[in-house]
């Protein structure tokens, strides 16, 4: 053999498997014919492709280098004639592929896959998401088959490795072409890619190694949670085919609506109505407090007060806020929110004679007969905003 095939490739008589093989992929990627159409690059890719052929293959490669002709005796006659050289060798040069010249696959696929994550919502009440709570649920997921534990088999019997892959999982197709043998492997359609098959399936689960059950589950929800929040339960979610490990189970928690407060992330606000006098001359009275829905009276301390006394001073105009600090949602990384009562004046709509004179008279002594009215000016649009700052 007169062409030096170390030269052709660009490596060094001294280099490994892996070296010879990215220096035949750089060299097949720039001659091949599919990129350059060049004839003579073409009969380049052709000697580029003996090259690797005889150094790829260990007993061809001592043959060249005692001197003699690998492709002599036992030899299949050269590259193009039916050497051996495969698709797989192509595939690799453009894709860099890990079979290299020896052609191996990715082997069967196994029977056990991960399970598929599960969802579930809750309804919560107000107080149960502020302060925490436990329930119990009832879920209905993949669980193992207790008739085959997974398996997938009949009691007794076992997965058999496939007659017609021998438990490769794959079967390879061989065509002759210019480049000589083009080998694909594909997933066999005897066992579906596994590499074995299940003559007797179990009975419970058809051969699936998993069922549906309903299953009870105790869920702990943290403090402060909210609606939209997810409580994850690991591996409580669907088994996996073949018995698979299972997935995860999240558990999306909704709010329900309260009576008497309204949500706003760890802050609580209501409204409080009071009659026109009582804002007048001033008033207090009680307001029960989140913790009146989950404590009872014995149970009520000076850090979990069921209510409080909510002073109404004189002249509260409607409108007013009172802002009680640490008395909202506990937070999920720590902290309270604050409870935001909003007063509101309730003026009389029906009066008898005597509530009138007295009102009248009232006026009266307030100089209010006929009130004027204070107007107030309103919210300036963005143009005028604007146009005073440039007056």
């Amino acid at each position: 053999m007169s062409q030096d095939l170390y030269g052709l490739l660009g490596v060094s008589r001294d280099a490994d498997a892996e070296t010879i093989k990215k220096a035949y992929r750089k060299a097949a990627r720039k001659l091949h014919p599919d990129v350059n159409p060049d004839p003579e690059a073409n009969a380049q890719f052709q000697e580029v492709g003996r090259a690797y052929e005889v150094l790829s293959d260990p007993q061809k490669r001592a043959a060249y280098d005692r001197g003699g002709d690998p492709f002599g005796q036992g030899g299949a006659g050269g590259f193009g004639q039916g050497a051996g050289f495969s698709f797989t060798d192509i595939m690799d040069a453009f894709f860099g592929g890990q079979a290299g010249g020896s052609g191996q696959g990715r082997g069967p696929r196994p029977r056990q896959r991960r399970g598929q994550d599960a969802l579930i919502r809750l309804e919560v009440e107000l107080a149960e998401a502020a302060f925490g709570v436990s329930r119990e649920l009832k879920v209905d997921t993949a669980v193992v088959c207790g008739t085959c534990t997974g398996e997938g088999t009949a009691p007794g019997t076992h997965p058999q490795v496939c007659e017609t892959c021998r438990g490769a999982g794959e079967v390879a197709q061989v065509q002759r072409s210019f480049l000589g043998e083009i080998r694909t492997l594909r997933p066999c359609a005897a066992c579906r890619g596994f590499g074995t098959t299940i003559p007797d399936p179990c009975r419970e689960c058809g051969g699936d190694g998993r069922v549906r059950s309903r299953r009870t589950l105790t869920i702990k929800i943290p403090a402060g949670v909210d609606t939209g929040t997810r409580v994850q339960l690991a591996d409580e979610g669907e088994v996996g085919p073949g018995g698979g490990p299972a997935g995860d189970l999240y558990v999306e928690i909704h709010v329900a609506k309260h009576e008497t407060f309204t949500r706003h992330g760890d802050d609580l606000h209501c409204t409080v109505t009071v009659p026109m006098t009582a804002a007048a001359l001033g008033t207090s009275f009680e307001l029960p407090t989140l913790e009146a829905d989950v404590v009872s009276a014995e149970e009520a301390t000076t850090d979990l007060e069921r209510s409080f006394q909510l002073e109404v001073p004189a002249g509260t105009q409607s409108g007013t806020e009172q802002v009680l600090r640490g008395r909202g949602v506990p937070g999920l990384r720590g902290g309270r929110g604050d409870l935001i009562v909003s007063i509101a004046v309730e003026t009389p709509t029906r009066l008898d004679a005597r509530q009138e004179e007295l009102l009248r008279e009232l006026a009266e002594l307030r100089a209010e007969e006929q009130p004027t009215g204070r107007v107030r000016p309103g919210k300036k649009s963005a143009f005028g905003r604007l146009r005073d700052a440039f007056h």
